[in-house]
């Protein structure tokens, strides 16, 4: 009997060792979570490199939130004569059948806090261009914009995204800030 109960105390101590190392015998890092501005912070807060093949933040995914949902994925190619921004912007749960405009604001203080209401509406390069919803307020659209003459390979900023009924200054839709860099 008394065999029996050093044995579980040594099973019982020994589950709880791998539970804490994670099972491999190594140390554990502090788990990261991605801010929007595109660093890293450990559990703790402290920003923590990022391991990403793709830094700096080149590309970004931003998430719409408000009276509906909304997702943009924000592309940037590499290409040494051009930079050219590709915006997928998706949007559901709004309004059918209805035209809303896609705009972003920029701000150069780069404290990961987007302040700016410097609103400048996206479209097909420097056309403003819809997005028209569905009979079940589900929409797309494929955006583009030009960078090359606009800002300098390397040139950071926090940004933010907003979706608007068209010809007005309605949010229905908005994202958190993130930072994002010009490719080289």
């Amino acid at each position: 009997m008394r065999s029996s109960f050093r044995l579980a105390i040594a099973v019982f101590a020994a589950c709880g060792t791998l539970a804490c190392s994670g099972g491999t015998g190594a140390p554990t890092m502090p788990s990261t979570v991605a801010s929007p501005a595109g660093t890293a912070l450990s559990a703790a807060g402290e920003r923590l490199a990022t391991s990403s093949a793709e830094q700096p933040p080149f590309n970004l995914e931003a998430i719409l939130r408000g009276v509906g949902f909304g997702h943009v994925e924000y592309r940037q190619e590499e290409n040494p004569d051009a930079n050219i921004i590709q915006l997928g912007i998706w949007v559901r749960d709004l309004a059918p059948n209805t035209t809303y405009s896609f705009q972003r604001a920029v701000d150069t203080i780069l404290d990961g806090v987007c302040t700016s209401q410097n609103w400048l509406t996206l479209g097909q390069g420097a056309t403003p261009y819809p997005i028209v919803t569905d009979s079940r307020g589900t929409g797309r659209a494929d955006l583009w914009r030009d960078l090359t003459n606009l800002f300098a390979a390397g040139t950071a900023f926090d940004i933010h995204f907003r979706v608007v009924e068209a010809g007005t200054t309605n949010v229905v839709l908005q994202s958190d800030c993130y930072r994002f860099i010009v490719r080289d």
